[in-house]
């Protein structure tokens, strides 16, 4: 039997991220893993509904044997089996973030023999996860550049406290030569294509939504003021929509396409913050994203490090396929605890390299043998 890699979860960041990509990277390698010290970086350590329902929901996808698995849990045991696509559908039962759920579960199905459908059920627009409108309009589009065929439809929106969010997504897995062997050393052809993303390129729409349910108009009313105000946009850019769920909910949603690639930003509604607050949390984070003139914001380079390590991890493929790298911003610890944790899995090359005005970086995404090149 191979041995478990043990993964400190209190190193770095110590939060949740260790939690799905673990499962993601066991998942996709067939390599157990034991996580200790879940979540010691929060001030609630321990596994709570959403973190159970990605480790459980990871266990039915591959019939995994689990040890640990109860809520508040310090440490588990995940032992994969042979990853099983199909129709899955997974509901925290809480306002917990849905798409956190997805980001577990997501990377072997890419990579998997046959399609798969997913329902989950959750929050979607929640503080400190990404929102829904930011995996359908931007981290999507980019994985689906690498080889995969994954679309994401939102039935019902989840807010905070109510949650009960609702979404559906498609996933048609790269085409891959050959099956994928679970061996950590020769994982084949995984049928996915990287990427360099150094430039933005010209901006062709810049779009300012309010989502609103269960609320009084002047909320979106204010807050598309607001934002007027501060971006100084025309009125045919800022939009209102009436949304549904189960409980109130209100969120800020910004769209700035370029080129080459679409980032979402976005503010969160939440009892005792005023409306022209949040639709200045939204735009201070396009601001400075805009003035650091990348293609790629903090957010999005963090969800891109996994999709983009394993192209590179992949063997039995030419070596442009195992290269990638992207311009961004500088990286959070978020961002920084992610890398750690792929390479712990992964014989991947991931540099991180300044550029001039120390204000932007290039990160740098290879293969062992591009590497050595």
């Amino acid at each position: 039997m191979v041995d478990p890699i043990i993964i400190d979860g209190s190193k770095g960041e110590g939060g949740g991220q260790v939690v799905r990509s673990s499962l993601a990277l066991s998942m996709v390698t067939g390599r157990p893993v034991t996580i200790d010290r879940v979540r010691a970086g929060r001030a609630k350590p321990g596994l709570k509904r959403q973190h159970l329902t990605a480790l459980r929901a990871a266990q039915e996808i591959c019939q995994a044997t689990v040890t640990g698995d109860t809520i508040g849990s310090s440490s588990f045991t995940f032992h994969p089996g042979e990853v099983v696509p199909g129709n899955y559908h997974f509901a925290i039962g809480t306002a917990g973030s849905a798409t956190l759920v997805l980001q577990a579960i997501l990377p072997p199905l890419l990579i998997a023999k046959r399609p798969s459908r997913l329902i989950l059920e959750g929050g979607t627009h929640n503080p400190w996860a990404p929102p829904f409108d930011f995996l359908q309009r931007s981290y999507l589009a980019l994985v689906n550049r690498m080889g995969p065929r994954v679309s994401a439809t939102l039935e019902r929106a989840g807010f905070y406290p109510a949650g009960g969010g609702r979404f559906i997504v498609e996933i048609e897995p790269a085409k891959r030569t050959e099956s994928l062997t679970h061996s950590p050393d020769a994982p084949g052809d995984l049928g996915l294509s990287s990427f360099h993303m150094l430039e933005r390129g010209e901006i062709r729409s810049r779009i300012g939504r309010v989502l609103l349910c269960n609320l009084p108009d002047h909320i979106a009313d204010r807050e598309l003021e607001e934002l007027a105000r501060l971006a100084q946009w025309e009125p045919d850019c800022l939009f209102r929509e009436r949304t549904k769920a189960h409980g109130p909910g209100n969120a800020v949603v910004i769209e700035v396409a370029g080129e080459h690639v679409t980032e979402v930003f976005i503010g969160i509604g939440e009892q005792g913050t005023k409306a022209e607050v949040v639709a200045q949390r939204a735009f201070e984070e396009m601001r400075d994203y805009l003035v650091a003139d990348v293609p790629i914001g903090p957010h999005l380079a963090d969800q891109l490090l996994l999709p983009m390590a394993l192209s590179a991890w992949q063997t039995d493929t030419p070596d442009h396929r195992r290269q990638g790298s992207f311009r961004t911003m500088r990286l959070t610890e978020h961002s920084k605890t992610h890398i750690a944790v792929l390479q712990a899995f992964l014989n991947t090359s991931i540099v991180i390299e300044e550029e001039e005005r120390g204000e932007s970086f290039i990160v740098k995404i290879q293969g062992e043998a591009a590497a050595s090149n």
